[in-house]
Parts: structure tokens; C-alpha cells; sequence
């Protein structure tokens, strides 16, 4: 993934402005699948720099390796609740046709979980 000069906080600004719907051109799951999208890539870059102060070269592994991995860097409870919101962001994030998607109470939800996940993972 590349998220060069892209910072976590950028992209829970993101997320904010496409919650509120202020000056944006898209429906209002459009914008829920966006905000969900920049809350993942927010995760995964504090998982990223996690991981890194404790074992540098894992950039190239999948997230769902690193997922594994944080667990022996990380409080168990972290590691799953990290887990776990980064799947429903996941599946937030990608358009189903059978699917209705995220409500923007859910994605307010991951955001609230990203945001302190985001301050414990912080190495």
C-alpha cells in the first residue's frame, strides 16, 4: 500500500469530512465507503509503525499477516480489537451489489474504535 506523506490524522480528517457531507459530490454511501476506507488506511499505518519499531521489514506481508503478528507485540485485547475493526472496515469499504453498506452510525463507530486504537498502538 502506498501512503507516502499521507498521516494518520490526515485521514481521520478525511473520514470527518465525509461524515459531515460538507462540499462533497457523492451519495451518502459513496461517502460512508470512503470514510471507512481512510479509517482502514489509518489503522493499517499505525499497525505499520507498530510492527516496524518491533520487527523492521514487515512491509512487504499482507495486513491479515500483520494482524496475526501484532498479538505478540501488542495486549491480546489490542491485537483483537485491532482484528476486528479492521475487518468490518474491510467489508465497509467494498462495494456489493447486494449490499446496502455501511450507515454512518457504523462508520462513526469505527472511528471512535480507530481513533484509540490508533493512540494505544503508538509506539
Amino acid at each position: 500500500m502506498s501512503t507516502s506523506g499521507t498521516s494518520v490524522e490526515e485521514l481521520l480528517l478525511t473520514a470527518d469530512r465525509l461524515l459531515s457531507g460538507l462540499r462533497v459530490g457523492a451519495t451518502s454511501t459513496g461517502r460512508h465507503r470512503g470514510a471507512a476506507l481512510a479509517l482502514r488506511t489509518a489503522l493499517e499505518i499505525a499497525v505499520d509503525r507498530t510492527l516496524d519499531a518491533a520487527v523492521p521489514g514487515l512491509a512487504g506481508t499482507t495486513m491479515r499477516a500483520k494482524m496475526l503478528c501484532l498479538r505478540c507485540y501488542t495486549a491480546a485485547e489490542t491485537a483483537r480489537r485491532t482484528g476486528a475493526v479492521w475487518s468490518h472496515l474491510c467489508l465497509g469499504c467494498h462495494y456489493h451489489q447486494y449490499e446496502i453498506g455501511p450507515t454512518r452510525d457504523q462508520v462513526r463507530g469505527w472511528r471512535t474504535e480507530v481513533c484509540e486504537l490508533v493512540q494505544t498502538l503508538a509506539p
